[in-house]
């Protein structure tokens, strides 16, 4: 409505001044040497008005001839940026199907029409790893860490493949590059995490674990708990070479997390050799309510030195009743009953439990049976069951049990992986059926003599340790650190994909006899080659 009534004003000054240059009278005249033009002023305001017009018509024509070759300059990366930014968009879609023939095709389309793109050499690394070139993946990626908007990206895919590649070395040696430039790359933090776990270094953990603290990469209660069970870790390898910062770290790792077992029994330990008893009562109280545990138990019998058995009895006796429901309080209550010649009360404690017996349920009524009378037939009987019984919790992370807690779980590289639970009970519902069945159907035509007691502190002697079933749902790591597995571990996870959308649905590695033929071999590089491309080509080899 403004912009009509505006228009509508334009007319008519326009109109006004028309008909007042039109009833104006005189001429106007242009005298110069021997010429003289005169012609009226209505003449001369049309003369004039032509004039501008043809001079703006001129202009604008001599403008465009002289723009037309930039303009076709601009029509033409356009057509190219449109049919590039076309290949790299089925590039993509082609790398989630997983078509490595279209992806590949795409690929080379996006090189010439859309080369400098960013995706485009994310586009080649991709389809070379859908297809298994190694070499190639590894070009587009060192490539790609040539410019400063795809150098992170760039170190992030030679660190995938350097994990596929089984190379945990160069994989943490691209990790501390990146680092190096940003704090935003968690990837990053939890490799370099993960290979000084696996290292032992627990120093160099905890100050990564820092580092990403005051980044805001973690959160605080998830900082607290790592931090304690790399604290404790550190305790548990310096107990007997510098007990004084063993304390330190096992106190502080009790107070960020009351309910961690090992830093419980380990504080509560060093608080007993300063004779601070019933400080060291409270912690281990504190982590027996919310996880009753052997480990506890023993430590709180053992709180005060030079206690007799029966003292011992009395004390644990005072801590199962803080948790009566709980298996666990029963076994302790039997194991400290069966120390101190209680045989009776050791049965009366193990009587609810006899329903459905675990081995340390039979092997602690096996020891019953041989103390109490001496009755060797009752004492082999329970041992037999105890071969065939139900499996009792253990230290369990990723389908490994280990008979001691671990900070890391040597499956995944995970840190505090372990819990306290029964191995079956971390599969499904179907698997643990399965292996039940099959355990019970080969128990009776294989019965495997019993190995040594096994010296865990609150634990029952001689249980028999099933194999580690794998897990159904490992959590993918970050990194895979290389060391050995003592027993029951399982294929290491899949290894992640630069970004997820572009994930093949199979790992499209191959075998390092399954190279294609026409795969480039990684040329040696000089060694005084400079800047990020010869640093890194001599990294990844």
């Amino acid at each position: 409505m403004l912009r009509t009534i505006l228009f509508l004003g334009f007319v008519g000054l326009a109109s006004l001044g028309v008909a007042w240059v039109a009833d104006q009278h005189g001429d106007v005249v242009l005298v110069t040497n021997s010429w003289r033009v005169s012609m009226s002023l209505s003449t001369f305001a049309f003369v004039f008005g032509a004039a501008v017009v043809a001079a703006m018509a001129v202009w604008a024509i001599a403008r465009l001839l002289w723009r037309l070759p930039g303009h076709l300059r601009r029509r033409h990366h356009e057509r190219r940026h449109r049919r590039g930014r076309h290949a790299i968009t089925h590039g993509l879609l082609a790398i989630g199907t997983g078509n490595s023939a279209a992806a590949l095709a795409h690929a080379e389309t996006a090189k010439r029409h859309a080369g400098d793109d960013p995706l485009t050499l994310l586009l080649h690394a991709q389809a070379a790893q859908l297809s298994g070139d190694r070499a190639g993946a590894q070009k587009a990626f060192l490539a790609m860490t040539e410019r400063p908007d795809t150098r992170l990206l760039g170190l992030r895919g030679l660190f995938v493949e350097a994990q596929r590649n089984d190379d945990p070395v160069t994989a943490v040696g691209i990790a501390e590059e990146a680092l190096k430039m940003t704090r935003d790359a968690p990837w990053a933090s939890h490799a370099v995490l993960g290979f000084r776990c696996a290292a032992g270094d627990w120093t160099g953990a905890l100050a990564i674990l820092d580092r990403d603290n005051a980044a805001g990469a973690i959160d605080k209660a998830l900082y607290r708990r790592h931090r304690a069970v790399l604290l404790t870790a550190r305790a548990l390898a310096t107990e007997t070479t510098d007990r004084d910062a063993s304390r330190a770290d096992a106190t502080e790792a009790a107070r960020l997390a009351p309910t961690l077992v090992p830093a419980a029994v380990l504080a509560s330990r060093f608080l007993s050799e300063q004779h601070q008893v019933r400080k060291a009562m409270r912690v281990i109280e504190s982590a027996w309510r919310a996880n009753p545990h052997p480990d506890l138990a023993d430590a709180y019998a053992h709180v005060r030195l030079g206690d007799s058995a029966q003292q011992r009895l009395a004390r644990v006796e005072a801590l199962a009743a803080k948790t009566p429901a709980d298996g666990e309080a029963a076994l302790a209550v039997a194991r400290a009953a069966i120390e101190a010649n209680e045989f009776a009360r050791a049965r009366a404690a193990l009587q609810p439990l006899l329903a459905r017996p675990t081995q340390r349920v039979a092997m602690l009524m096996a020891e019953v049976a041989r103390g109490d009378g001496g009755d060797e037939g009752a004492a082999r009987e329970w041992t037999l069951r105890a071969v065939r019984a139900a499996l009792d919790p253990a230290w369990t992370a990723d389908g490994y049990i280990s008979d001691t807690w671990r900070p890391v779980s040597p499956v995944s590289g995970r840190l505090d992986a372990f819990q306290w639970i029964t191995p079956v009970a971390a599969l499904s519902s179907d698997r643990a059926a399965t292996i039940a069945e099959a355990s019970m159907a080969e128990a009776p035509r294989a019965q495997p003599a019993l190995d040594a007691p096994r010296t865990v502190a609150g634990s029952t002697p001689g249980a028999a340790k099933p194999a580690s079933p794998a897990q159904d749902t490992a959590a993918v790591p970050v990194f895979r650190p290389r060391v050995g597995l003592d027993r029951g571990a399982t294929a290491a996870p899949p290894i992640p994909p630069v970004i997820p959308i572009m994930r093949a649905p199979d790992d499209p590695g191959v075998d390092d006899d399954e190279m294609p033929e026409n795969a480039a071999e990684p040329q040696p590089v000089p060694a005084d080659t400079p800047g990020w491309r010869g640093f890194l080509q001599r990294l990844v080899g």
